[in-house]
């Protein structure tokens, strides 16, 4: 890779975790789809090793706000979605994990953007954990099913709780990643490379949250994600 292109990954990961830490969500979708289109070998694995700190960070910082009842049925609904995302991922080429990857941002994209959710109960938590289990094995994006759940909670309660379902889930698509063989050491070096950036960015969330109005950030996750989604889509269809 030429130095301008780490430079850019490295900016774009930085970006990323504060749009996380701000939001809650949204460093997958703005990282993947970007750095996918940069070099195939800077995603979507290495943003699963490293958001696991961050999200063990937010899940500490927003401790007191987690519904633990709520989060306790995602959490089981992503065993069967990860072991689903193994089956999958077996018959993957690198177009259909492009197109994978697109499909999950603009679905994300979409959720947001239409600002519906879903009551939560137990049925529609487990739902929504096994369709994340799916969406981030494969495509290390697990959100937008998510998204849906708590798109109508304050701050403080929407980052705790997906901060303590992805710090569980990560782990467990980790684990399924490294049995199946589906994680190399150039996905650890990548994840090595790009991870002072995402702790500087977590680190200016930190400063910038409050001042940072929470339309804009969204509107910036919906424009960024759309770009680097339709950007995979031309990719694998050219």
């Amino acid at each position: 890779m030429s130095i301008a292109g780490l430079v850019i990954a490295l900016l774009v990961t930085f970006f990323a975790a504060a749009v996380q830490g701000v939001l809650g969500i949204g460093f997958a979708m703005v990282a993947v789809p970007i750095l996918a289109l940069i070099d195939p070998g800077l995603a979507p694995v290495p943003q699963l090793l490293i958001t696991m700190p961050l999200t063990i960070s937010m899940a500490w910082r927003e401790r007191n706000h987690i519904q633990f009842a709520d989060v306790t049925w995602i959490v089981a609904g992503r065993v069967p979605g990860v072991l689903i995302g193994v089956g999958l991922l077996a018959v993957a080429t690198q177009r259909s994990i492009d197109l994978a990857i697109a499909a999950m941002v603009l679905l994300a994209v979409a959720i947001i953007a239409s600002g519906h959710s879903f009551r939560r109960t137990k049925l529609t938590e487990f739902g929504a954990g096994t369709l994340s289990g799916i969406s981030s094995f494969v495509a290390s994006i697990g959100g937008p099913p998510l998204a849906l759940l708590y798109s109508r909670d304050d701050g403080p309660t929407r980052r705790s709780n997906l901060a303590m379902v992805f710090t569980i889930g990560l782990s467990v698509t980790l684990i399924a990643r490294i049995v199946s063989g589906n994680m190399t050491w150039d996905d650890v070096l990548v994840a090595f490379i790009l991870f002072p950036a995402l702790v500087l960015g977590y680190v200016a969330s930190l400063r910038f949250k409050s001042l940072v109005p929470q339309r804009f950030a969204k509107v910036t996750i919906l424009f960024l994600s759309t770009a680097g989604a339709v950007g995979l889509i031309v990719r694998a269809i050219t």
